[in-house]
């Protein structure tokens, strides 16, 4: 049996697990690295997520690396560049963050109508089942 909370309890903390994800994108968009893997300073890894639905309802979200990682990103005064004067960006693009924001915030908003549903449904269950003592 599906229980009517945990359902848009999952989907309220995979809306904010996306929405903390996407800030995170956002705020080290501008980490660039050195375009050498063998230095240490490297670009920060944007992150992508992806949703796992439950056979009984629910849905769990998985953080993931985005693919691919870092982009090109020419900028020949920094220490970082090599020769040609490229260094490694994240791989974020702020239109999607801020879009990837947007639907979580209205996933957040279904599923708190969702759960003020389930809820009052297990009120009114509750109220029948005194009634009938």
């Amino acid at each position: 049996m599906i229980n009517p909370l945990s359902v848009p309890l999952s989907g309220l903390m995979s809306a904010s697990k996306k929405t903390q994800v996407a800030a995170t994108n956002i705020a080290n968009a501008d980490v660039i690295g050195s375009r050498d893997p063998q230095n240490s300073q490297q670009a920060y890894i944007a992150q992508s997520t992806q949703d796992i639905s439950y056979a009984g309802g629910g849905v769990k979200t998985m953080t993931l690396n985005r693919d691919p990682t870092f982009i090109p990103s020419y900028a020949p005064d920094s220490p970082l560049a090599n020769s040609e004067g490229f260094v490694n960006a994240p791989n974020v693009n702020l239109d999607e963050e801020l879009i990837n924001i947007k639907l979580a915030e209205n996933a957040y908003k279904a599923n708190i109508t969702a759960l003020k549903a389930g809820i009052s449904m297990q009120d009114t269950l509750r109220e029948a089942l005194d009634t009938s003592s």
